[in-house]
């Protein structure tokens, strides 16, 4: 499962209706390889499946992800962190051995 703490919802829903994203839109999630630490998030608005896909909701937003990357993010909560001192969107994943400083990579 996937999770999208109440920050990350409203911030979701707040870009979607400010770039009139219509709702058949949903937050794809996905691990690359990259970064200093090994392994990088992407995080995009989508509308198309694509076989394989794992599909969740929680917190009323449809989250997407690959197999590959739902191995990395299993029980992971996307969160927002706002303001001078934000992250802005941010992953807590639980299988992350360790992140970098920046906390825009992580390793298992």
């Amino acid at each position: 499962m996937l999770f999208v703490a109440d920050s990350a919802k409203q911030k979701i829903d707040e870009l979607m209706k400010g770039s009139e994203i219509s709702e058949d839109f949903f937050v794809r999630v996905s691990v690359t390889s990259g970064g200093c630490s090994g392994l990088t998030y992407q995080l995009d608005f989508d509308n198309e499946s694509q076989a394989n896909d794992q599909v969740f909701e929680d917190n009323g937003v449809k989250v997407v992800t690959d197999l590959k990357s739902f191995l990395y993010l299993c029980n992971t909560t996307l969160e927002f962190s706002g303001g001078l001192e934000g992250k802005g969107f941010y992953f807590n994943n639980p299988n992350a051995e360790r992140t970098c400083g920046c906390g825009e990579s992580f390793a298992v």
